[in-house]
Parts: C-alpha cells; sequence; structure tokens
C-alpha cells in the first residue's frame, strides 16, 4: 500500500491561488475547471485540489484525505477506524471534483474531514447527487 497525501482548500480566487501553487511546485495543474483545480504530483507525492468559494465564512481547509490503489485498502482502513471506535459514511460510485469515487468519510476527535478514497475515472461533472458532508460521523 502506497497511499498519496490529499489536501482540499477553500479557495477566494481560484485563478490566484493556481499561480501560486504552480510556481510552488513547479507544475500546472493537471486538471482545471470552472471553480476547481487539481496539482496530483509525484513528486511532491500529493493529491492537492482546489475549489473556489465566496461564502460568508472561508474556512480555509476543506478535507483531508488518503487515495488508496484498491477497494481492499479502503476496507482495512475503514476496519481499522471502526474497530478503534470511529463512525465512517460510505460513499460509492460517487462524482465529486470532476472524478468518480469509492470512499468512505470518518471525522477525527477534533472535528477535520478526512476521505479514504480510490480514483475510478476521471468526468467532465463536479459533483452527482450526494453531496460531500459537511460534517461527518460525529
Amino acid at each position: 500500500m502506497n497511499p498519496k497525501f490529499h489536501l482540499s482548500l477553500d479557495v477566494a480566487s481560484l485563478e490566484d491561488s493556481v499561480r501560486f501553487y504552480s510556481a510552488l511546485l513547479n507544475a500546472p495543474p493537471t486538471k482545471h475547471k470552472p471553480g476547481y483545480a487539481k496539482f496530483d504530483l509525484a513528486n511532491p507525492p500529493i493529491n492537492l485540489a482546489m475549489q473556489e468559494k465566496t461564502h460568508c465564512c472561508l474556512q480555509g481547509l476543506s478535507h483531508m484525505g488518503l487515495r488508496v490503489q484498491t477497494a481492499e485498502e479502503i476496507q482495512l482502513i475503514k476496519k481499522r477506524l471502526e474497530d478503534a471506535g470511529y463512525k465512517t459514511l460510505d460513499e460509492t460510485n460517487t462524482t465529486c471534483c470532476y472524478a468518480l469515487q469509492d470512499k468512505f468519510w470518518v471525522s477525527d476527535p477534533s472535528g477535520y474531514r478526512w476521505e479514504v478514497y480510490i480514483l475510478k475515472a476521471d468526468t467532465e461533472h463536479e459533483n452527482d447527487v450526494t453531496v460531500m458532508p459537511k460534517t461527518c460521523c460525529a
């Protein structure tokens, strides 16, 4: 298992953020859509997503995650967390961030949201009817 760290940021200006992270990471975004951009890099091994938010209370950190390679890895991590007493929320065949994914959500003791997921395919649609939970599993 070789998971890749995933970080999702709410940003005030997507284009300003794309310029900054392109310079910082020395790479253009691997996906750039209206209101959304992603840097999915091998070096550094990160999956950094950004979505432009204009609501009143920009929080900065949307969520964090681990992208794994197989559904079996998802289940192993999920079982480990549930055995430790944490509640999880499954989402399968969901479209989020222009990608078809299987995942589960879990919140840490401070309320930070984590997703553990596999990328099944890229899509041309940002989201499906499933809405990413703002809070999870409390």
